[in-house]
């Protein structure tokens, strides 16, 4: 059990006490927050360790980087609420300006790496998209199946650019989205919200080991992943066990194709899928297939699966009471 003697101590530094506030608006590298702070990167992680060992930062490892957010244990949350209540000093208002400040600059170089990312890039995903409809209908699509219930905690599974984040992102209570890649991770955190703070944890990993409690999330989301997928059905069972009672899982990819050159050029592991597949898959994984959204386009369709997690009906939004 962490004691009150030792939050006290760890916030008893400016250097300490500035990292808190600079998590508090979002999830940084120990690289970043030593660009804010004009500190070297050893200094700086002399800091966290001290703020990790009272508990008030978590430490996450992705690829070769390690991104910091603010500690979620219960003894935590009172002395964060603290910071609310206490008026600053002067100079307290000055460095906390000073900080925010460089933190938007922290966020330009995201941005900046976001789109050089995507300009390196470009050609491959065009050459693909141009097979298949607009994704501005698939995306409208999308919100159509998901508009009648609240989101709750979203799980975006291969968030990769990070375009579900920004679809659904504002209207979810929670965002856990998971990558593989490092890489898309970075483009995908450049899109987050000023004010995401802790609703968002972008978290590497794989779709066939979620780093999630089961029945955690209430909508779950494959956008253009379950191709890559060596055994869909896998990745489709993974997916309903982090699902609440009644939450929904909803899969966007390609129907049932013979584009051979997605497999060897775009190393697609299957050529689409048929609606049998999905629902057969959907049952082994207990779940109940409800809606099919079919999308043609010029040689490639794009096909929407809504499943919801076995469970009491649901009712939607505008047949619920609110608190």
């Amino acid at each position: 059990m962490l004691s009150a003697l030792d939050i006290f101590r760890a916030l008893g530094d400016p250097t300490r006490l500035r990292i808190v506030h600079l998590l508090r608006a979002m999830e940084l590298a120990v690289g970043e927050i030593a660009q804010v702070v004009g500190q070297s990167q050893p200094r700086v992680s002399r800091h966290v360790r001290i703020l990790a060992e009272a508990g008030l930062v978590e430490r996450r490892k992705e690829g070769n980087w390690v991104f910091l957010r603010l500690g979620r244990g219960a003894e935590v949350a009172p002395f964060l609420d603290l910071f609310d209540r206490l008026t600053p000093s002067e100079g307290e208002k000055l460095w906390q300006a000073a900080d925010l400040a460089r933190l938007a600059a922290v966020r330009a170089d995201r941005a900046s790496a976001a789109e050089t990312y995507f300009a390196e890039h470009a050609e491959e995903w065009d050459a693909i998209r141009s097979l298949h409809v607009p994704e501005a209908q698939v995306e409208a699509a999308m919100k159509t199946l998901l508009a009648r219930e609240p989101i709750g905690h979203l799980l975006d599974i291969g968030t990769g650019t990070g375009r579900i984040i920004e679809l659904f992102g504002a209207t979810a209570d929670q965002v856990t989205a998971l990558d593989r890649s490092p890489d898309m991770l970075r483009m995908a955190r450049a899109k987050l919200p000023q004010d995401a703070g802790d609703k968002y944890a972008l978290l590497l990993g794989d779709f066939l080991d979620l780093p999630l409690e089961p029945g955690s999330a209430d909508t779950v989301v494959l956008h253009q992943v379950l191709h890559y997928a060596q055994a869909p059905e896998a990745a489709i069972a993974e997916a309903a066990r982090v699902t609440a009672a009644n939450g929904r899982v909803l899969i966007a990819d390609f129907a049932a194709h013979e584009r051979e050159e997605l497999r060897s050029r775009d190393q697609h592991a299957r050529l689409g899928f048929a609606d049998e597949q999905i629902e057969r898959w959907f049952a082994d994984a207990g779940l109940d297939l409800e809606r099919v959204e079919t999308l043609p386009g010029q040689e490639l369709t794009v096909q929407l699966w809504l499943g919801r997690r076995k469970g009491a009906r649901v009712l939607p939004i505008e047949g619920r009471i609110s608190a």
